[in-house]
């Protein structure tokens, strides 16, 4: 006879796979349903954890659980490399922020002076200050600055390790896709499905595109640089992740649709902004193109708490572009959630309520 789980987890992405890890640990019978683990966001995510080149107007209180998930990051990377017994390439080299015109200086400079006014920890570095970090720029870069704080991890290693670990710790994934709620039968049910969440509990979570390539070092040498570059080039964002083994992740277009379809204009506007901030680029093998879709909300803010008007059911999702630095924080406050029943304050602004109306739910 099946025992009954404590937790049944709806999504085996990373976050959904660090809660099973988490819980399962902490002695808890935990199921995860999903056909086909890793599959989401996290297969095309660059994996950037940047909790500050990533703090934007207005969203104080993301930008707080940002930091908060960030310095979570170098602990849950060594103990999940114990855990599962292989390393997530998680890399602590910092993120270059570059301006390549006047125009995109200037907005760049916007942005860090609100970081900085944000107590954040990013410094401003003339052109040749760049050029001693990473010679590789191209000269017509205006400007950046330096943020050390910033730093990487390789989504494609992190998601097998959290499955690794998960099991290992107890937990048992069911190659299976939820219909109703209703019908699965747990102490407390987790919705962490991405953009699938929609459809689970009515909340609006939406689809948000975003089309990534991956490029390889002649040869399958490192690349010549070792940050993360993020860049304005001619008003296109754009950034560059080197990895060990010689590639570079480059992206991400933002687009308010639900197609996983690559598009020659989307290709077209990376390489371009890509080869402009780095033109040796323009010598390394295009090995991969994918289009992937991002769980995003109203506010841009994730959804993690219990979901209104159901009782035993919490939600993780709505993560949008901050899905692999989040990790860390969310797997620990829903743990928490589910052990004691009290939830951490840092939860407030993130909750499922906050967006007024009982949701319909399945």
């Amino acid at each position: 006879m099946l025992t009954r789980p404590d937790v049944a987890i709806v999504g085996a992405g990373p976050v959904g796979l660090a809660i099973a890890w988490r819980c399962a640990s902490r002695g808890l019978r935990v199921t995860v349903h999903d056909p086909a683990p890793g599959s989401g966001a996290s297969h095309v995510a660059a994996g950037m954890l940047s909790p500050v080149a990533e703090a934007y107007f207005g969203e104080h209180a993301l930008t707080g659980l940002l930091a908060e998930s960030a310095t979570r990051w170098p602990r849950f990377a060594a103990d999940l490399a114990d855990a599962a017994g292989a390393d997530v390439g998680y890399r602590a080299d910092g993120t270059l922020v570059v301006g390549l015109t006047a125009d995109d200086l200037a907005e760049a400079r916007r942005l860090w002076s609100y970081q900085q006014g944000l107590g954040l920890p990013i410094t401003p570095l003339r052109p040749s200050e760049l050029r001693d970090r990473e010679p590789a720029l191209a000269p017509r870069v205006r400007g950046g600055a330096v943020a050390p704080g910033d730093h990487q991890v390789d989504p494609r290693r992190l998601v097998p390790a959290l499955r690794a670990a998960a099991e290992r710790a107890g937990a048992v994934l069911r190659p299976d896709r939820v219909g109703p709620l209703s019908e699965v039968d747990a102490g407390v049910t987790v919705v962490a499905a991405g953009c699938g969440a929609a459809a689970l509990t009515g909340l609006p979570v939406r689809p948000v595109k975003g089309q990534v390539l991956r490029l390889r070092a002649p040869g399958r040498g490192a690349p010549d640089f070792r940050h993360v570059i993020r860049g304005y080039a001619d008003g296109e964002s754009i950034y560059l992740v080197p990895r060990d083994g010689g590639e570079v992740v480059v992206g991400a277009t933002v687009e308010e649709r639900a197609d996983t379809e690559v598009t020659a204009g989307g290709v077209l506007r990376l390489l371009r902004a890509a080869v402009d901030l780095v033109p040796e680029l323009a010598e390394y093998d295009l090995v991969e193109a994918m289009a992937g879709l991002r769980p995003g909300t109203p506010d841009n803010a994730p959804i993690i708490g219990p979901l209104p008007g159901r009782p035993g059911v919490l939600v993780a999702t709505g993560h949008h572009r901050h899905g692999i630095v989040l990790t860390p924080v969310t797997a620990d406050l829903v743990t928490e959630l589910i052990v004691t029943g009290e939830p951490d304050p840092l939860l407030a602004p993130f909750t499922p309520d906050r967006f007024g109306k009982e949701p319909t739910w399945n």
